[in-house]
């Protein structure tokens, strides 16, 4: 993704929250686009064509690339309705396997199927993808068992983390304090049952490892931030110790004295919240078309998925926020002196088979990435009346999370625009003393790379499009002023570094430097030490859909007109690129040499796959994943590893279908003339 620098001035006579969106829409009207996309704008070099591309009415091209997704000859979905994350098996990046799925997965179905219902008026797809989510993602109650057993005053036992793989084991350490968990009893007491109602991350679908007799859940990233997806070790999220070695996984993970047979499952926020933002929606398109009833039920079910996904508002270990420096002397957490309402990158929670000698345990995370911030959900969870959560502090604890999220994106924008990284309340996992003069963020500490760093988390481009979607989107229903300022900077910044066309391009690879001011919500920092380059460029579709996506929203907040063209010429740019059962790009992935890397085992452990393939020092990637070798496009991969060239794929990733979709949804709703012209029912 990358794209051509050229000169852009996007003074974007931001409307103030009392102006209506409406009125702002009305007033901009002159300005907007044929529907059929068609722009004179083109990409560097390109003869302009007089005509333009002949492209249908936007709802349209919507219908016609859903159809293309839910048609099952496409190969997007399992028989049980669940959607792969990718139609092609052999795919390492996050997942490590096209036909494993993600959560966020999931909640791009929810996000498409409520664009789907705005623009046919058929409620039942959403609802439908809402029921397979909480089927198939959320364990059920036999699944997390032994919940009754969770005492909030001894949330967990504090194991620190470890910048290397192979420093792990990390031991087991009940003498380190850790705080109280506020939540646990509001939340069991409003919905009368202590499970929790959460999507774990990652599942297998069709079973490819063989730790169940369906799609199973499972897990992979457990060893630091230098631990690649190159570098793990799937297992499966109820350990009963069937396949690995004595303990199951668990002692390639934690020390203690002895082990248990159990269950834990990690949460993506992210995900959760991209639920909530969707569900939003629906009620909104839904109440417009006097049909809120059709989408009732699954709301309120949102909205008890926001109430628990407050747990990722917390520290790790349930400790006080700000300047936690010491696992023994940082303060344990009371009330909720322990949250940093933030969107933090998980929270987990586990426990005991043997509901006869029943144990459980929680916790939040202390690292928060600004990728993973949702103001919308904020927003949607602090005051949109259903959405709102039954808890009694929830709706307090969404709006603190509504401002805190804001700033926390203000305290990182570069120079340039682009968000930097974000913050940790536990420096390297393990409350250290971070160096001298890092900055704060309400006592947390500045961190570049947040969570991994194989890559650096922060170089991808994509969460700069993913994240500041959500922030166009509040500003668009809201008129935050926050907001708009944070977008009147990042906007600028991006158009300067796209290109539209065919052979269009937008950023991928970004390079930081420097670091922002130590916040001051009554004088921000200019953060002039904080800076931003383009390393290089791709034409990635997924997030190329959501920088559309983003750019509609500012243009249609803001009536700026290049936003506009420029969110219209992405789509295009987009649909040049269809093919039978999508849109996609060829795709260099020059990363697959590491596909032999060696995976980390401590000397004297030993064990096995359910497949038989044996894990023990020495193991690389796909050693212990052997059945990648019957992968039809595995060749290709054995030759690039000795030696051959670069090999390219085509790839239809579940999310980036539906992003595209929903892009030319968002376009339609706001410049087109279909079923909902206009805003989504924000403030008047």
């Amino acid at each position: 993704m990358r794209i051509h620098r050229g000169s852009s001035d996007v003074n974007s006579h931001r409307a103030k929250s009392s102006v209506s969106r409406r009125a702002v829409l009305a007033g901009s009207a002159a300005l907007t686009l044929p529907v059929s996309l068609k722009l004179a704008s083109t990409a560097q070099g390109d003869t302009p064509n007089a005509s333009g591309p002949s492209l249908r009415q936007a709802e349209d091209q919507f219908l016609e690339l859903y159809n293309k997704i839910k048609d099952p000859a496409s190969g997007y979905f399992s028989p049980e309705g669940i959607p792969y994350h990718s139609v092609e098996t052999l795919m390492v990046e996050a997942p490590d396997h096209g036909h494993e799925t993600t959560s966020e997965a999931y909640s791009y179905l929810i996000w498409l199927e409520a664009l789907y219902g705005r623009i046919t008026g058929d409620w039942g797809p959403f609802n439908e993808a809402w029921g397979i989510m909480e089927q198939y993602m959320i364990p059920s109650s036999e699944q997390q068992p032994t919940n009754s057993f969770y005492d909030p005053n001894s949330p967990a036992t504090y194991a620190p983390e470890y910048n290397e793989p192979s420093s792990y084991p990390s031991a087991l350490n009940p003498d380190v304090p850790v705080g109280e968990d506020p939540l646990a009893d509001e939340l069991a007491a409003t919905y009368g049952t202590d499970d929790i109602y959460g999507m774990h991350w990652l599942q297998d679908v069709d079973n490819v490892y063989g730790y169940g007799d369906g799609p199973t859940f499972i897990n992979t990233y457990q060893r630091g931030p230098q631990e690649s997806v190159f570098e793990t070790v799937p297992h499966p999220s109820i350990e009963d110790f069937s396949y690995g070695g004595p303990n199951g996984f668990l002692d390639l993970f934690t020390q203690d004295a002895s082990y248990a047979q159990q269950w834990r499952y990690t949460n993506a926020p992210d995900a959760d919240a991209r639920a909530v933002q969707a569900a939003y929606w629906a009620q909104q398109w839904a109440t417009e078309q006097g049909n809120a009833d059709a989408v009732a039920e699954t709301v309120a079910k949102a909205s008890r998925m926001g109430d628990y996904l407050r747990y990722a508002m917390y520290d790790k270990y349930f400790k006080q926020v700000g300047e936690c420096v010491g696992a023994d002397s940082c303060s344990p957490g009371s009330g909720k002196s322990s949250a940093h309402y933030l969107l933090s990158w998980y929270y987990a929670w586990g426990g005991a088979l043997d509901t006869s000698a029943g144990w459980a345990w929680r916790i939040g995370s202390s690292h928060c990435h600004f990728g993973y911030q949702n103001p919308m959900a904020a927003y949607a969870l602090s005051s949109q009346g259903p959405l709102t959560p039954q808890s009694p502090s929830a709706g307090q604890d969404w709006d603190t999370s509504l401002q805190r999220q804001l700033e926390f994106y203000r305290w990182l924008q570069s120079a340039e625009g682009a968000i930097a990284g974000g913050a940790t309340n536990s420096w390297e996992g393990a409350y250290g003393e971070p160096p001298s003069g890092t900055p704060t963020f309400y006592g947390m500490y500045y961190d570049w790379q947040p969570v991994y760093h194989d890559p650096p988390s922060n170089n991808w481009f994509g969460f700069q499009a993913w994240s500041m979607q959500r922030v166009a989107e509040l500003y668009y229903v809201t008129g935050n002023e926050l907001a708009g300022e944070i977008l009147d900077k990042w906007v600028p910044w991006v158009l300067s570094e796209i290109t539209t066309g065919s052979d269009y391009q937008i950023p991928s690879t970004l390079e930081w430097s420097g670091a922002p001011d130590t916040w001051d919500p009554d004088n921000p920092g200019s953060n002039d030490g904080l800076h931003v380059s383009v390393v290089n460029y791709s034409q990635d579709v997924g997030i190329t859909g959501s920088l559309a996506n983003t750019l509609a929203f500012y243009a249609a907040a803001t009536g700026n007109t290049e936003a506009q063209e420029a969110a219209a010429g992405l789509i295009e740019s987009l649909l040049a690129h269809t093919d039978d059962i999508g849109i996609a790009v060829p795709e260099p992935r020059d990363a697959y040499n590491r596909l032999a890397d060696e995976v980390y085992i401590p000397d004297g452990w030993s064990g096995t796959m359910p497949n038989g393939d044996v894990i023990e020092p020495g193991a690389t990637f796909d050693s212990i994943r052997s059945f990648l070798h019957d992968d039809p496009d595995w060749p290709r991969v054995q030759e690039y590893i000795d030696g051959g060239e670069v090999p390219e794929f085509v790839y239809h990733r579940f999310w980036a279908q539906a992003d595209v979709a929903i892009a030319i949804g968002v376009y339609a709703m706001l410049f087109g003339n279909g079923n909902g012209n206009g805003n989504g029912g924000g403030e008047e």
